[in-house]
């Protein structure tokens, strides 16, 4: 008796000629790259738009095999011809779910992915929450949030405003997960259309880079600084492994800036991460309610107070670097 299943099923075959690739690129490339640490690794898409739609579709080509996705929007008309995994007909009738018709899509493109989606509003500083029900659905948001990043291994953020990737940040830097912040602050739509291929493209790389470094995403930063990059010893096997990455498209170029932690980050510092720990919701509902709770938990309203505010503004991305 001979078993012809994975030679006649469509999907099997699907399956193993998308390992086969992979593999010919690590016989190929790179020996020592562990492929299996790649498809573990389950990613979480906190965004199904023009940039959540191009990471999946590069995680796909690395052979991830676990994305969920999180969005609470629909499908609008100007959305296909830049949002990789939608189509015309999804816009009609009021449009469909961004995170489900996402997952979907994917999974017509490789039945083998665990694609899921999840219909979740973020909430945000600043925007006030009211008591009793509305205050109930947002704790429940809050723990749906928490439940996803704590059963996933990294977490692109991939929204449109910043102030909607705070409460993720927090959740993930308190669950020590690995974030990949590849956003383009609120000009997705506006800005030029290969850009978001781009900073897709890097994202996920990155994230890859990191599942292949000896100390995964406790590696330490690689920097452009004086072209050190170029010469430096790596310890990746895939190269370099920047902790933040900024490109220019209008010069073609990329730059690998590094800085240490700053102590009064209204996200990561070890103020708003221990009054998270110790009060949970109760601390969320003040940062929900009272714009400047966090800049004045973290000390950030001082300093700003102490800082003449012309000599910060004056400062160029360039001379930063410099």
């Amino acid at each position: 008796m001979v078993d012809l299943s994975a030679t006649m099923d469509p999907e099997r075959l699907a399956s193993s000629s998308v390992d086969l690739n992979l593999k010919l690129m690590q016989w190929r490339l790179l020996p020592s790259l562990d492929l299996d640490k790649i498809s573990q690794t389950k990613c979480l898409l906190l965004g199904a738009g023009t940039l959540g739609c191009n990471v999946a579709r590069c995680l796909l080509g690395w052979g991830v095999r676990t994305i969920t996705f999180v969005d609470n929007g629909r499908i609008s008309f100007s959305n296909p011809v830049r949002q990789t995994l939608f189509e015309f007909l999804d816009c009609q009738d009021g449009g469909k779910l961004k995170a489900e018709t996402a997952a979907s899509a994917l999974k017509r493109i490789f039945p083998g992915v665990n694609a899921s989606s999840v219909q979740l509003s973020i909430p945000m500083p600043g925007h006030s929450v009211g008591q009793l029900e509305e205050a109930e659905k947002v704790k429940r948001d809050v723990s749906r949030l928490e439940e996803l990043i704590e059963s996933h291994d990294a977490v692109f953020l991939l929204m449109d405003t910043r102030e909607s990737r705070w409460l993720p940040t927090v959740l993930s830097a308190v669950k020590n997960k690995s974030t990949r912040d590849r956003t383009l602050d609120q000009q997705c739509t506006v800005s030029r259309p290969g850009m978001s291929y781009i900073a897709s493209a890097l994202a996920v790389e990155l994230l890859v880079s990191l599942t292949q470094h000896p100390l995964g995403d406790g590696a330490a930063a690689d920097t452009s600084a004086k072209d050190a990059h170029l010469t430096a010893e790596l310890e990746c096997h895939l190269g370099l492994v920047p902790h933040q990455i900024r490109g220019f498209l209008s010069r073609y170029h990329l730059v690998l800036p590094a800085s240490l932690a700053f102590d009064k980050c209204i996200a990561c510092s070890s103020k708003v991460l221990s009054s998270y720990r110790e009060d949970e919701f109760s601390f969320l509902m003040k940062v929900f309610n009272v714009p400047s709770y966090l800049e004045d938990l973290t000390g950030l309203t001082q300093l700003l107070q102490d800082t003449r505010v012309s000599e910060v503004w004056e400062m160029s991305d360039d001379e930063i670097l410099e």
